[in-house]
């Protein structure tokens, strides 16, 4: 039987990295709840240990039942009956293995009945679950909105849904609408408070809303009359199911992911709660959840590039022509070399950003129970600006080297390829997804352009080359610092310009740059600590050295009269 963590060596490879331990002794808070609860962590080495355990038991449901159950359902997907969403039979499956086993809710606090694992093993959950079936990685991936109850919410909002959540009780951020797609600050559903009984009541009309039936909603809704853009929006908590105030109007019909019901949503007087603040839901709760839905992307999108590279390996070595495997033939083995190279840097880029969010996380978590000192809040805010800049550029890269990855595999099968017998086809039709939903990959490249003009890129990479590294990557390292000289001296070409639609223009070649650096000084230095990854620190860096070539010479010749063609 599979296990999807225990066969995949470059999962439990995180966990030695050298912040670990710092990330757990902080999210542990030295470990002051192992005399409260049977099952909380006496030290760093048990709560590794804890991790494992419950990763081997997530690695061994992936394989034996959502793998397995992942073709039945892209071919049955959701059905609508009487305004709410049926599950397709694998799907219902999926969802109860999980439940049963006690498998949502990782993250939260011990107190309201999670198991209060940092980031890390919550991730790797999700890049499981996204290489079984990247459709229900959707419906597992939103108990994140149990973080944003947790972080923003108020004590007797938390007190109600989060233990809900944490035995299973599906949840959904009701965002979008026909007229406000990734210009969020246009929604118009309404929210009005009513004095009389306390509650808030919102109608309208909520669209492309994934797991959109969920038995718990996060909802985006306008509750200040007149008002007409993000500062008047405010967020809303509700349950489904109830009095029938929120209605499935229909599933949408889509191209892959097609288990995840991604549902048109009609609110008649469905009764809510405010969460946190009036006027700051679009500005603050949904920003932060964005930011963490792009970190489950970049989960989904690495695990789905894992899935593809099993199966073009597998295929590979098992169809033959001319008289020998074809993963003989250069052209085919080279092609397996990239895919792999591709997603052990995306993966890389994927905890590295992670364990950045892992840490400021949890200094603004210590700073609800006592006041952080001095060196704890510089610490807290430096991590911060490394997981603003890193997330961005990791949804980037990791959903479109998903897509790559997905292209390639079929090109691996060849003609089989195209046909609905083999699992790459729906790989390839999930993964299209990946660089459009969270934010395209023209808005992620928006986020990331300020890293690029402020230094914060430069900076960290500055800090990588410094790193220790085994003799062998030295000279893999001098590739990387003249990849950088040719970054550092594109930025200075742009800024010269002193022209903001050329910056625009050129963002997305400038943020690439610095991906490509960044990526290859990761793999170096886990390359450094274990050898499986010699063989695609060496692919990427060649593989990344040629794309910054491209780049900084297309900046170095460009004119901004250029501009005046594209326009057209």
């Amino acid at each position: 039987m599979a296990n999807f963590y225990k066969d995949n060596a470059g999962l439990r490879f995180q966990f030695s990295h050298p912040l670990m331990k710092k990330i757990v002794d902080l999210k542990e808070r030295n470990y002051a709840e192992k005399d409260k609860y049977d099952y909380a962590a006496l030290d760093f080495e048990d709560a590794i240990d804890n991790y494992d355990k419950v990763l081997e038991i997530i690695g061994e449901i992936c394989g034996d039942i959502i793998a397995p159950n992942a073709e039945s359902v892209d071919h049955d997907g959701p059905t609508v009956v009487n305004n709410r969403v049926v599950y397709a039979r694998g799907t219902q499956e999926n969802h109860d293995a999980l439940t049963q086993a006690g498998l949502y809710g990782m993250s939260l606090p011990r107190e309201y009945g999670g198991l209060n694992f940092s980031m890390v093993p919550y991730v790797m959950a999700a890049e499981i679950v996204s290489r079984a079936d990247a459709g229900f990685a959707n419906i597992w991936g939103l108990q994140d909105c149990a973080e944003t109850i947790h972080e923003f919410g108020s004590k007797e909002i938390k007190e109600e849904y989060l233990p809900r959540i944490n035995k299973g009780e599906t949840c959904s951020m009701d965002l979008t609408e026909p007229d406000a797609g990734s210009d969020l600050q246009a929604v118009m559903l309404k929210a009005t408070y009513n004095e009389a009984d306390g509650w808030w009541y919102l109608n309208g009309v909520k669209r492309f809303i994934t797991n959109g039936d969920a038995e718990i909603k996060l909802v985006l809704a306008r509750s200040e009359e007149g008002t007409t853009d993000g500062r008047g929006l405010s967020y809303f908590v509700c349950d489904n199911h109830k009095d029938g105030a929120i209605k499935v109007r229909r599933i949408e019909n889509k191209l892959g992911i097609k288990g995840s019901p991604t549902c048109e949503l009609v609110f008649t007087n469905a009764k809510a709660k405010l969460v946190g603040n009036r006027r700051m839901g679009l500005i603050k709760y949904v920003m932060s959840l964005m930011n963490g839905a792009r970190l489950g992307v970049g989960a989904q999108s690495v695990g789905l590039s894992q899935a593809t590279y099993d199966e073009a390996l597998a295929y590979a070595k098992d169809r033959r022509q001319f008289g020998k495997a074809i993963i003989e033939f250069p052209a085919v083995y080279e092609m397996l070399s990239i895919i792999k190279a591709k997603l052990e840097a995306s993966r890389a880029l994927l905890y590295e950003t992670t364990r950045f969010v892992d840490i400021y996380k949890v200094y603004e978590s210590i700073a609800e129970e006592r006041a952080l000192e001095k060196e704890e809040k510089a610490e807290g805010k430096e991590y911060q600006r490394l997981a603003d800049a890193y997330t961005p550029l990791l949804k980037m890269f990791a959903s479109e080297y998903a897509n790559q990855n997905a292209y390639d595999c079929i090109q691996v099968h060849g003609g089989s390829g195209f046909m609905k017998d083999y699992t790459c086809e729906r790989l390839y039709r999930d993964a299209r997804i990946l660089t459009i939903y969270e934010g395209t990959s023209q808005l992620q490249t928006v986020a990331a352009i300020r890293h690029v003009t402020t230094g914060t890129y430069l900076k960290q990479i500055e800090e990588y080359e410094q790193a220790e590294i085994a003799s062998e990557y030295i000279g893999l390292r001098d590739r990387l610092k003249a990849m950088t000289g040719q970054y550092a001296a594109a930025v200075n070409t742009v800024a010269e310009l002193k022209d903001n639609e050329a910056l625009d223009f050129l963002a997305r070649r400038l943020v690439e740059m610095a991906g490509h650096i960044i990526m290859g000084y990761l793999l170096i230095m886990d390359a450094s600590r274990d050898e499986q990854f010699r063989e695609s620190a060496n692919v990427y860096v060649q593989f990344g050295q040629a794309e910054v070539e491209k780049h900084a010479k297309y900046i170095a010749e460009f004119e901004k009269d250029n501009l005046a063609y594209f326009r057209k």
